[in-house]
């Protein structure tokens, strides 16, 4: 395959892939265990970073936080529009390129681990930076949330209030979904790149 035809063709399989972010993670907006939506844009933002690496990773997770900052910050932005903003954005674009970074070193050694690990450590990543703007932007508003709702400790609150089982959901719609990601790559992997 001649390098332009590479090109085209990543670039095609991208326009896809970003699309498809947009879509599922729009979507998502209706599927709410907890507080906030369900990520079901994770699936993508894998296939991506393991096919063409960590730009790929990092512009799928991007595209990912710009639909969750206008789809589901609302209470957020309403609190603090610049806290918000840095929370979100660098949340999900890490998530990305953390995909992309786990997913190599491992996949020549196993195919379904790494999509396994990359994909969890996609979702691990989201949370975590999640977890952490909420402390550094909004522990007063999250610290009344938790009083509110029965919580005295403001960590057990952000981890079993706010995000529990919306992350049980995630990680098992990857896990579940880790299978189908495997096959995908294997037809698509060999011809893209």
């Amino acid at each position: 395959m001649t390098r332009t035809r590479e090109k085209t063709r990543m670039l095609t399989f991208m326009g896809i892939l970003t699309a498809i972010v947009i879509v599922l993670q729009a979507a998502a907006t209706w599927i709410k265990f907890g507080p906030f939506s369900v990520a079901l844009a994770f699936v993508p933002i894998v296939v991506g970073a393991a096919l063409y690496g960590w730009k790929a990773g990092t512009w799928l997770g991007f595209v990912f936080s710009v639909v969750v900052l206008f789809t589901d910050a609302g209470a957020f932005l309403a609190i603090n529009i610049p806290g918000t903003i840095i929370t979100v954005i660098v949340k999900g674009t890490l998530a990305g390129l953390v995909a992309a970074l786990v997913y190599k070193p491992l996949a020549k050694k196993n195919a379904w681990l790494a999509i396994v690990l990359s994909a969890l450590a996609c979702q691990l990543v989201n949370k975590a930076i999640f977890l952490l703007g909420c402390v550094v932007f909004f522990y007063g508003t999250i610290s009344e949330w938790a009083q509110g709702s029965g919580f005295e400790n403001i960590a057990l609150y952000l981890i079993f209030g706010m995000t529990g089982l919306n992350s049980i959901v995630e990680a098992l719609v990857n896990l579940c979904l880790s299978t189908a990601i495997v096959r995908i790559l294997e037809t698509v992997k060999p011809k893209a790149v």
